[in-house]
């Protein structure tokens, strides 16, 4: 059965609208990656449903609006990207076949971009598409690693890293369908905090490790932060001590408190928290379930310890938010 991307995404109905809501468009060329797309656009979709706000809204894009079929066969009916598409951030995704995208419609397109998005971001092989156009030159940049020692010799301007992830003022980059997911996290956690990128990172179990496997020893501090948290909503009916936590992390309960407070400006507890409490917002937006059982699963004694935890982090009760949903 065929099925189609819709042309513009459109928040749930029971999602708070933002007036301040990040557009982003993601410009897609024939063979492009699914993989690379889903890792786009559900972050930000995650992120909206956490949050019970529209924080996030894209559309997709082409330099025609003629069907573009990634290179597993999904399709998707695009925009054709003109003067009246604009926003906070455009995603150029090619995948194969990039040096024969590289066409002077192709680069016209993308320079005339720039004036209507405040960032331009290549993903898997768009560095290649962005670069081609002069639009990072002075710029640090990355891409898909089979193609990053021909970027650096094809366009010198450009200072080619072998990071799995560059943000650089108004240019960013990613070197494949995975790291864009890590490209999306940095956004989130950019614009509305560490709490949110880690419940996002936590809902799709991204840093998870391996269940009764021994933690591994000298991961990055923002690795062991989204492994904590991965561990954390893997047990949400049935908290962990966070001394626990830490000894699934490799660390001692006192490190991993310094860890979370350096890295995200809150404990460890707080995040396991808004972890819970958000896992508590899905399912009174997406079940019928009575609000004691949600508190059970979601790791409170009673309904009345989980509506004031609820208030005090969502500015309405789980009764007023369930009517709000309806």
């Amino acid at each position: 059965m065929q099925f189609w991307y819709s042309t513009v995404h459109k928040a749930k109905s029971n999602l708070v609208s933002s007036a301040a809501a990040q557009h982003v468009g993601l410009l897609l060329f024939e063979g492009f990656s699914n993989l690379c797309l889903a890792n786009a656009v559900e972050p930000l979709r995650a992120a909206n449903t956490l949050s019970g706000r529209g924080l996030y809204r894209w559309h997709f894009l082409g330099l025609s609006d003629r069907v573009v079929l990634s290179s597993s066969g999904v399709p998707v009916q695009p925009q054709k990207m003109g003067p009246e598409q604009r926003g906070d951030l455009l995603l150029a995704m090619p995948s194969y076949g990039f040096r024969e995208l590289a066409t002077p419609e192709c680069l016209r397109a993308l320079r005339a971009a720039r004036t209507r998005y405040g960032v331009l971001a290549g993903l898997d092989t768009g560095s290649w598409l962005l670069a081609a156009a002069g639009l990072l030159d002075g710029y640090r940049a990355t891409s898909h690693w089979d193609v990053l020692e021909a970027l650096a010799e094809r366009f010198p301007e450009v200072d080619v890293t072998q990071d799995r992830y560059v943000w650089d003022r108004d240019r960013a980059s990613s070197g494949g369908a995975m790291t864009t997911l890590e490209l999306m996290l940095a956004m989130i956690e950019r614009d509305h905090g560490a709490t949110l990128a880690l419940e996002v990172a936590a809902l799709f179990m991204f840093g998870e490790q391996p269940v009764g496997g021994a933690p591994l020893p000298g991961l990055p501090d923002d690795k062991v932060v989204r492994a904590a948290a991965a561990l954390m909503r893997r047990n949400v009916e049935a908290p962990l001590p966070i001394a626990r936590i830490a000894r699934g992390v490799g660390l001692g309960q006192r490190a991993l408190e310094q860890l979370f407070r350096r890295k995200t400006g809150h404990s460890p507890a707080q995040i396991y928290r808004s972890i819970r409490l958000a896992e508590a917002r899905r399912r009174l937006e997406s079940t019928r379930d009575p609000v004691a059982e949600i508190a059970g699963r979601c790791g409170y004694a009673d309904a009345t310890a989980m509506a004031r935890a609820f208030k005090a982090e969502f500015g309405l009760s789980p009764t007023a938010l369930r009517r709000a949903a309806r």
